[in-house]
């Protein structure tokens, strides 16, 4: 199955550390100059005022503040709600209380899919980007992976926070906090869960200063709490519509779009796409056993993205009806304003009547081909003839 995710706003990673016992600092989110205000006066000053949006950078952009008293904290809250970040909008901020930062360090757990095994790394060069970290000298970033059957023990923690070099009086509490991170990406079924930058305050103790959390969407249905926290406004508008449609949906960086059934199969035919010279904007898995209305309704999304300049339809028929798909097709052109190429290439169950039916349409600007190379070669063509 596709994995899908959901990624979570810095508060909401914190909200949910806090409830597997991670240390982090205390804060109330606020939508308004007044709420900020206020939550600043409740919390006390000196404190910060960071930006909430799904992208790095926010204190490079100018979206996190420290405050020192009333006045600076309506200040900096009044600048950025609403402030740009890299193509997002400030529409919430989270006031949180100032830190006693004597170190930075970086911690995070993440999915890893060739190994099968989730991987924790650990690493001195906190508050920094860590791929710069590992691009400069990869020996600084401690690495381990852990037997989802065993679960992360004493004695990774150790590991960790010798190779990465920790001092002897912290390997006990970053050990208890990584092994409460490790606690939260299990049992809420997170793909990443990241601390940037895990500080060390002037009396030695350890806080998740930061929260970058990645959930798995389909998961989401055993923990309906963390499925509340979707950010629809911060979502990309064909995913949204995609997964109200129910299909499988993942918006890229080209201009052609890709449509299969099984994930699989697209997967294929982006790699044979990226092959032929071509740059996919989509992954869309229509699913097994596609019909027609769901044809109609992932074309509608591929098409609301006004970069595709050419659409390549492969499928190979099992379960799915190559006939089916045809006539998804023919009522999508019916019904919706289609102004850029497709490219269709039809195998397995009823291709014969699937092709007859698009041959008797005679679609505008629909070509047919035998192969997954030759449909490949040919939607590049024509999408190169439309930039």
């Amino acid at each position: 199955m596709f994995r899908a995710a959901m990624d979570l706003l810095e508060y909401q990673g914190k909200q949910l550390f806090a409830r597997h016992g991670v240390p982090v600092p205390s804060g109330s989110p606020a939508t308004s100059l007044e709420q900020a205000v206020a939550a600043a006066d409740e919390i006390g000053y000196p404190c910060v005022v960071k930006a909430q949006v799904l992208i790095g950078g926010r204190g490079k952009a100018g979206g996190i503040k420290v405050a020192a008293d009333r006045d600076e904290a309506e200040a900096h809250a009044r600048a950025i709600l609403g402030m740009d970040i890299r193509g997002f909008t400030v529409h919430e901020v989270w006031i949180e209380a100032a830190s006693d930062i004597a170190e930075e360090y970086y911690a995070s757990i993440v999915f890893d899919r060739s190994a099968k095994k989730p991987l924790v790394l650990l690493s001195k060069e906190g508050g920094m980007e860590i791929e710069e970290v590992a691009e400069r000298d990869p020996s600084l970033i401690a690495r381990v992976h852990v037997d989802p059957l065993i679960g992360f023990q004493d004695f990774h923690a150790r590991r960790l926070c010798f190779e990465a070099g920790l001092d002897g009086d912290l390997v006990r509490p970053v050990g208890a906090l990584l092994a409460k991170l490790y606690e939260a990406f299990v049992r809420e079924e997170a793909l990443l869960v990241e601390v940037n930058p895990l500080t060390v305050g002037g009396d030695r103790s350890v806080t998740a200063l930061d929260a970058k959390v990645t959930l798995d969407d389909n998961s989401l249905f055993r923990h309906p709490d963390n499925a509340e926290l979707r950010n629809l406004s911060a979502e990309d508008p064909q995913e949204q519509m995609a997964k109200e449609r129910g299909l499988t949906y993942v918006s890229l960086d080209g201009d052609i779009g890709i449509l299969g059934n099984g994930a699989g199969l697209v997967m294929s035919t982006l790699d044979v796409v990226a092959q032929a010279g071509g740059a996919p904007a989509n992954f869309l898995d229509a699913g097994g056993g596609s019909k027609a209305e769901a044809i109609t309704s992932a074309v509608e999304v591929i098409l609301n993205n006004p970069n595709v300049k050419a659409v390549l339809f492969n499928i190979f028929g099992g379960i799915t009806r190559c006939d089916e798909v045809a006539q998804g097709l023919i009522e999508a052109f019916s019904s919706l304003d289609v102004t850029v190429p497709f490219v269709v290439r039809l195998d397995g169950t009823n291709d014969v009547q699937g092709r007859e039916l698009l041959s008797q349409a005679d679609l505008p600007n629909v070509h047919t081909e035998a192969t997954m190379l030759g449909a490949a070669q040919k939607v590049v063509e024509l999408a190169a003839g439309a930039r």
